[in-house]
């Protein structure tokens, strides 16, 4: 790379946390002691189908920006009904926004992490709320020099505002800040605008083999796991 990257920035969901299986996991805890018997991972599956069409909404303007968790809140009353589960009380409805908060990393996440922290600057640049990135990071380890992303760009990935946002928070160009996901067009978008490209391949992250296993378009670095990354970075 012509100019040396100081920082990396992460993609949350998918890239470094396994939402799919969490979600279900977690779901199930809250909701099998009450008496449901669902599809766990088709409830995950439903409630992250409404994840982009929400952040559309603020994206375009139609509505003013929101909270990643205030809008998982809303998501979860558009698909509870779908599973005759709509006799929640607010408490628990409540209870069961909070799983976002509880997603298990990726088994190769903390050991790639640590390592590539060693000669970077380490923050996430996710769609999630700083609330909901610090309780993951407490959750999984995740050894963050700072939370970025959406809630200080006021806006969704991938306008170009969240990812500039992120390397003036660092006094850093654009060129000086590798984009790390496992999503081909996150990781356009931050190169449109400066930014360096990493994807991690996470081939099972909606299910088995679904999930991209590879980019599918140029990046400047393909990975197999975040080990991977740091090994090519030469960490």
């Amino acid at each position: 790379m012509a100019v040396a990257v100081k920082a990396l920035f992460f993609d949350v969901f998918g890239t470094l946390v396994d939402w799919r299986t969490s979600i279900a996991r977690e779901v199930k805890a809250l909701l099998e002691p009450r008496g449901y018997a669902l599809d766990w991972l088709a409830f995950a599956d439903a409630w992250r189908g409404e994840y982009q069409g929400a952040m559309e909404e603020v994206r375009t303007g139609r509505i003013g920006f929101r909270k990643l968790d205030v809008l998982h809140r809303r998501n979860l009353h558009l698909i509870l009904p779908r599973f005759d589960a709509d006799r929640l009380t607010e408490n628990e409805r409540r209870d069961l926004n909070m799983v976002w908060h509880r997603l298990d990393a990726w088994p190769d996440v903390a050991g790639g992490l640590a390592q590539l922290r060693r000669r970077y600057l380490l923050a996430p640049v996710s769609n999630g709320n700083i609330s909901l990135m610090v309780d993951l990071a407490r959750h999984n380890g995740f050894p963050w020099d700072a939370i970025l992303g959406a809630e200080i760009a006021g806006d969704y990935k991938p306008k170009p505002r969240v990812y500039l946002a992120a390397a003036e928070a660092f006094d850093l160009s654009p060129d000086q800040c590798l984009m790390v996901a496992a999503h081909t067009a996150d990781l356009m978008a931050a190169s449109a605008v400066g930014l360096r490209t990493a994807h991690v391949a996470r081939p099972n992250e909606k299910g088995p083999g679904r999930g991209e296993a590879k980019p599918s378009e140029p990046v400047d670095i393909g990975a197999k796991s975040l080990e991977d990354l740091a090994t090519q970075l030469a960490v």
